[in-house]
C-alpha cells in the first residue's frame, strides 16, 4: 500500500510540476512630456518567443501566458527613445506596467538605449545630476533595507545611514531637516512613527513599498520644480490598484501585521482601488527576544494606506489618497537596557505620542496633444505630545519609586495645501513646465519645564496661529540635439509669516558624447523656511515670569550647489558614476551668546530644542566626491558598490570653522545579490550588504563639572571636533518564493549586524556612577518576513 501511494504521489507530482506557470504583462504607453498614449508602440518580452503586442488606440497594451520569474520588457516606438524595464512575475500577481517614452530630436528615427535600465533617467523630466530612480523592487530586495525608502536611499552615494535607531536621510554632510518629502505630486510632514516636530526621519516608516510606484531620489541642484529644501528631494508616487481582477495581500514582519487588497471599482470605467492596513507586531517580536533598542518598552504603532483612481472621458483622471498613521511609546528608566538602548534616557521617564496624516486629491487632465494640467488639493496633520518626568534617586543612587515632572510638550501643524503644474510640449526640442504652490499651517505649540530656581514651571514657547507659504516655479528644457540638453529654470518662495522670501534660478546640462558616455553638470540657489518650532522660541525673563519670542523675524537659510557628474555605461546592465560638488549655505541662524550654535546642526537627535536670540549671519559649506559602481539586476545576480569622500564645516557668530554634527568624512557601501531558480515554482536569493562608515561627531563632557553639578555638561569650547571609532555592519538576508497555480508565497529573514560590531550610539554622563558611560547601537538584529500574494 505504501508503495502505490508513493507512486500515485509521485504521478501527480509530475502532474502538476509540469504544469507551466504562467502571468499577464499588461498596462499603458504614454508620451512622458504630454501624458498621450502612444498608439503602435510595441511591447516584448525579451528571451520569450512569440511574447508581445501593440499598444491600441488608448496606449493599452496586454501579454498573456508569460512564464512567471524576471524578465526583460522592450517597449519601443518609431521616433521615441526605446526603453527596456524589468518585469518580476510572480503567479500571485498580475504585472501593470505605466510605461513614458521620451521623443527623439531625430524624427523619424528609433533611438536604441545602451543600458537595459538607465536609473539616471528619473521620472521627473527635469532632473539633470545628483538625481536617480529606484524601483519598489529596490527596497525589498536590499538587505538591511527594511522595506523602507529612506533607509534603501542610505546605500545610495552621497548618502550617511549609519543609524540604526532612526531612517534619518543625510545627504552630503546636511542636515535631515534639509529633505523634502512628496507625495503625489504634494509637499508632506515626516511619514514615519514617532517622529518628532521637525524632524525628517524616524524608527518606522509609515510609507508602505507595497502601495508606492517607482520614484525619484535628488540629492542636490535638483530642478526648480522642488523648493523649501536645502539638502535633497524624494519624491514618491503611489501605485493604482489593479483595475481588473481582485488581488490581495497578507504579510507579517517588522512594520506590523499586514493585509492589502485592490481591485476595480467599475471594470467599465477602469476605476480602481487599493487599501492596506499594518498593525505592531514588535510585541511579538519583544516576546521572541529580539531587541530593537527600547529596553523592555514594546512601541505600539498602525497606519492605513489608501488610493482610490477614477479616470473619466472628457474630465481627465481623478484619484483620491492618502497615509496614516498612529503612534505611542512608554520609556521608563528602570526598563532601559543598559547596554543597547537607543532611545530612552537615565533617570527619565517618557511619554511619547505622534500621529501623522496625508489625504489628498491629484487631478490630471489632458488639454490637447501637446500639453496636460496636473493639480492637486490636500491636507496634511502632525501631532506630537511629549512627557518626560525625572525619577528621584536616594542619596545611594537607587530609586525611591517616585518622579518629579519635568517637561511637557504639545504641538500640532496642520496643513491645506492646493498646487497646479502645467505641462507644455513645443516640439521635441522644447518643453516647458510651470506651476503654483500653496501651503496654509494652522500650528499649536506650548511646551513649558520645570523651574529649578523655584516652584512650578516656566514656558519655553507658546503659540497658535496660522501662516501661508507661497511658491511659484518654471522651468524651459530645450534640447539641442539627442546628445545635448539643457534644462533652465527659476523658483519663487514667500513665507507670510515675517514675509521672507527668495528667488532661485537653477540650472542643468547634459552632454552625451559618445552612447556610453555623458558629461553633466548642474547649479543652483536654494533655500528653506526654518523648522517651525525655531521661529516660535523664546526667552524667558526670571524677573517679570514673561517668555518674550526672539526669532519671529529670522530669514530663510540659503545655499548654492554646483555638480558635475561623469558616466558611463558599462555594457547594457553595469555603469560607472562619478560626481563632484560644492555647497555654499549663508543666512544661517546662529546665536551670538553662544558661538558654538547653528541651525546647521538641528537634527543630530531626537530634541526640538528651545534656542533664543538668533540671528541670520551663519554661514556653511559641503563638498566632496562620489562614486558608484552599478550592475543592475540581470542574469540572476547584481551589485552595487558607492563610495563618498566629503567634508562638512560651519561657521557660527564667531566665524570659527567646525565640523557639523554630520560630518562623517567618508561611506562606502558594497551591495551583492544573487538569484537561484531551482525549477520552475521556487526561488532562492541571497542579499548582503557591507556598510563603513565614519563615526558620528559629537561634543565631549566635561566630566569635573557634570560631577560637581550632579547632571550632564557638554564642553561646547570642542563642540564636534571629536568622532565616535568608525561604523560597520554586515548584513546577511536569505530568502524564498514559491509560486503555486493563483498564489505566491515569499520568506524572508534579514540578519543585520551579524558580526556584532560594536557602534556606539551615544555617550551620557550617570550621576549615579559619577562617571560617562556609553550606548551602543544594536548589537546584532533579526527580522523574519512572511508574504502571500493570492
Amino acid at each position: 500500500m505504501r508503495k502505490v501511494l508513493a507512486i500515485l504521489f509521485l504521478f501527480f507530482s509530475g502532474i502538476l510540476s509540469s504544469q507551466e506557470l504562467t502571468q499577464t504583462i499588461r498596462g499603458t504607453v504614454v508620451d512622458k512630456q504630454t501624458q498621450n498614449a502612444l498608439y503602435g508602440a510595441v511591447v516584448q518580452v525579451l528571451n520569450v518567443d512569440g511574447k508581445n503586442a501593440l499598444a491600441d488606440e488608448n496606449g493599452k497594451f496586454r501579454i498573456e501566458k508569460v512564464p512567471i520569474g524576471r524578465h526583460q520588457v522592450k517597449i519601443s516606438l518609431l521616433s521615441y527613445k526605446e526603453k527596456v524595464q524589468t518585469a518580476i512575475l510572480t503567479s500571485g500577481k498580475e504585472i501593470v506596467l505605466n510605461i513614458e517614452l521620451e521623443e527623439s530630436v531625430i524624427e523619424g528615427q528609433e533611438i536604441v538605449v545602451i543600458a537595459e535600465t538607465d536609473k539616471t533617467k528619473t521620472n521627473n523630466k527635469n532632473a539633470t545630476v545628483s538625481s536617480r530612480a529606484f524601483t519598489i523592487e529596490e527596497t525589498s530586495r536590499y538587505a538591511g533595507s527594511r522595506n523602507d525608502p529612506a533607509r534603501m536611499a542610505a546605500n545610495f552615494a552621497g548618502v550617511s545611514g549609519a543609524n540604526d535607531s532612526r531612517n534619518d536621510i543625510i545627504i552630503r554632510g546636511n542636515s535631515p531637516l534639509g529633505v523634502l518629502w512628496r507625495l503625489n505630486g504634494m509637499d508632506i510632514p515626516n511619514p514615519n512613527h514617532f517622529g518628532n516636530l521637525g524632524s525628517t526621519g524616524g524608527p518606522i516608516s509609515i510609507l508602505n513599498n507595497n502601495t508606492l510606484d517607482n520614484s525619484d531620489f535628488l540629492s542636490s541642484a535638483f530642478p526648480a520644480d522642488f523648493g523649501n529644501a536645502i539638502a535633497g528631494v524624494f519624491d514618491l508616487k503611489m501605485r493604482p490598484g489593479n483595475n481588473e481582477k481582485y488581488e490581495f495581500l497578507g504579510q507579517v514582519g517588522l512594520n506590523g501585521f499586514e493585509f492589502a487588497a485592490e481591485g476595480p471599482f467599475s471594470k467599465k470605467k477602469n476605476s480602481s482601488f487599493l487599501v492596506d492596513y499594518r498593525y505592531s507586531t514588535l510585541g511579538v517580536f519583544k516576546a521572541l527576544g529580539i531587541n530593537f533598542g527600547t529596553g523592555a518598552a514594546v512601541p505600539q504603532y498602525q497606519d492605513l494606506t489608501y488610493n482610490f483612481t477614477f479616470p473619466t472621458k472628457k474630465a481627465g483622471k481623478f484619484t483620491f489618497y492618502g497615509i496614516g498613521g498612529l503612534s505611542h511609546v512608554t520609556l521608563l528608566d528602570k526598563e532601559r537596557d543598559k547596554k543597547e538602548d537607543l532611545y530612552g534616557y537615565k533617570g527619565i521617564d517618557t511619554y511619547f505620542k505622534s500621529n501623522v496624516g496625508v489625504s489628498g486629491i491629484l487631478h490630471t487632465y489632458v488639454i490637447n496633444e501637446s500639453s496636460y494640467l496636473r493639480s492637486s488639493l490636500g491636507y496634511s496633520g502632525q501631532y506630537n505630545r511629549i512627557t518626560a518626568d525625572n525619577v528621584l534617586f536616594d542619596t545611594l543612587g537607587v530609586a525611591t519609586g517616585f518622579t518629579k515632572p519635568n517637561y511637557h510638550s504639545t504641538t500640532w501643524t496642520n496643513k491645506y495645501s492646493a498646487n497646479t503644474i502645467y505641462n507644455k510640449k513645443f516640439s521635441a526640442k522644447n518643453f516647458i513646465t510651470s506651476g503654483i504652490f500653496i501651503d496654509d499651517f494652522q500650528t499649536l505649540m506650548a511646551d513649558s519645564v520645570d523651574n529649578a530656581d523655584s516652584a512650578g514651571y516656566h514656558v519655553l514657547r507658546h503659540f497658535s496661529g496660522n501662516s501661508v507659504l507661497g511658491q511659484a516655479f518654471f522651468n524651459w528644457q530645450h534640447k539641442f540635439s539627442d546628445k545635448f540638453t539643457l534644462n533652465s529654470g527659476v523658483r519663487y518662495i514667500h513665507f507670510m509669516l515675517n514675509n521672507t522670501n527668495n528667488v532661485e534660478p537653477r540650472m542643468g546640462l547634459r552632454y552625451s558624447f559618445t552612447e556610453t558616455q555623458s558629461l553633466s553638470f548642474g547649479a543652483g540657489l536654494h533655500s528653506q523656511v526654518q523648522p517651525l518650532y525655531v521661529y516660535f522660541s523664546s526667552v524667558y525673563d526670571t524677573a517679570t515670569r514673561v517668555s518674550r519670542k526672539t526669532n519671529f523675524d529670522l530669514g530663510l537659510t540659503k545655499s548654492v550647489h554646483a555638480v558635475m557628474a561623469y558616466d558611463v555605461n558599462l555594457g547594457k546592465s553595469a555603469r560607472i558614476k562619478t560626481e563632484v560638488y560644492y555647497q555654499y549655505l549663508y543666512n544661517v541662524p546662529v546665536r551670538m551668546s553662544r558661538p558654538y550654535f547653528s541651525v546647521l546642526n538641528l537634527g543630530a537627535n531626537f530634541e526640538s530644542p528651545n534656542v533664543d536670540s538668533l540671528v541670520n549671519k551663519g554661514t556653511g559649506e559641503n563638498y566632496g566626491l562620489e562614486f558608484t559602481l552599478e550592475k543592475f539586476y540581470s542574469k540572476g545576480y547584481y551589485y552595487l558598490v558607492t563610495a563618498s569622500l566629503f567634508q562638512s564645516y560651519y561657521y557660527g557668530s564667531d566665524n570659527i570653522k567646525r565640523n557639523t554634527a554630520f560630518n562623517g568624512n567618508y561611506v562606502l557601501n558594497v551591495l551583492g545579490g544573487k538569484e537561484f531558480k531551482i525549477k520552475e515554482k521556487h526561488t532562492f536569493a541571497l542579499d548582503l550588504k557591507v556598510t563603513y562608515a565614519g563615526g558620528k561627531r559629537y561634543t565631549p563632557i566635561d566630566l569635573p563639572a557634570s560631577q560637581f553639578f550632579g547632571v550632564e555638561v557638554k564642553d561646547y569650547s570642542h563642540a564636534y571636533e571629536k568622532q565616535y571609532p568608525a561604523y560597520f555592519r554586515l548584513d546577511i538576508k536569505p530568502s524564498y518564493r514559491y509560486n503555486m497555480k493563483k498564489m505566491t508565497m515569499e520568506i524572508n529573514c534579514d540578519f543585520q549586524n551579524v558580526t556584532r560590531h560594536d557602534n556606539i550610539f551615544q555617550q551620557s554622563y550617570d550621576n549615579s556612577k559619577q562617571a560617562i558611560v556609553t550606548d551602543y547601537q544594536l548589537k546584532f538584529f533579526f527580522i523574519p518576513q512572511f508574504r502571500l500574494l493570492f
